[in-house]
């Protein structure tokens, strides 16, 4: 069997949000795990009809924050108390106002650095080929077209009854994309 026959994902299109909306809800019920939405524009309430978890990045980013708020006090207070203490004008070794700008400054970077990072990582980038623009059609999920794509890894996927629940849901069009 070639890489040409071997099935990488079933493609179906439908006709509205509000289709893809529904089917994304029986996709999800019907207990595919491993299928994604196409849109040209965010649909709110998808995450809910995919059965989506809440993302890890915000505690990725928090994390980050907090090693920056701490790295960038800890290293202020070994420079100024503890390798070159100065006393100027009275004022004393450990002076917790003048760090702030510099502490709020390392934490915005590593959240930053945080917030990239995990998102390069959590969306298994780089991803040089993806098979489902071997379809002609998914162009026009930038533009006008609603669709859902149920992947072949899925534990429930077989090509046969995964397209004909496709088109029991709804679909308008489907394609088996090649891998």
């Amino acid at each position: 069997m070639s890489s040409k026959d071997t099935p990488y994902a079933v493609l179906a299109e439908f006709a509205n949000p509000a289709d893809l909306m529904d089917a994304a809800s029986e996709v999800n019920k019907a207990g595919y795990k491993h299928f994604d939405t196409y849109s040209p524009f965010p649909i709110h309430g998808m995450d809910d009809a995919m059965g989506l978890k809440p993302s890890k990045l915000g505690w990725i980013v928090l994390a980050h924050g907090i090693a920056g708020l701490l790295g960038g006090v800890a290293l202020q207070v070994w420079s100024m108390d503890i390798a070159y203490p100065l006393h100027i004008s009275g004022k004393p070794y450990l002076n917790f106002p003048a760090f702030v700008p510099v502490a709020f400054a390392v934490v915005i970077l590593l959240a930053s650095f945080g917030a990239f990072m995990g998102m390069f990582f959590l969306n298994r980038l780089p991803r040089l080929h993806q098979p489902i623009f071997n379809s002609d059609r998914i162009a026009k999920a930038t533009d006008d077209g609603f669709f859902i794509c149920i992947e072949a890894t899925d534990p429930a996927f077989s090509e046969q009854q995964t397209s004909e629940f496709l088109k029991s849901i709804g679909a308008t069009y489907i394609e088996t994309i090649p891998e």
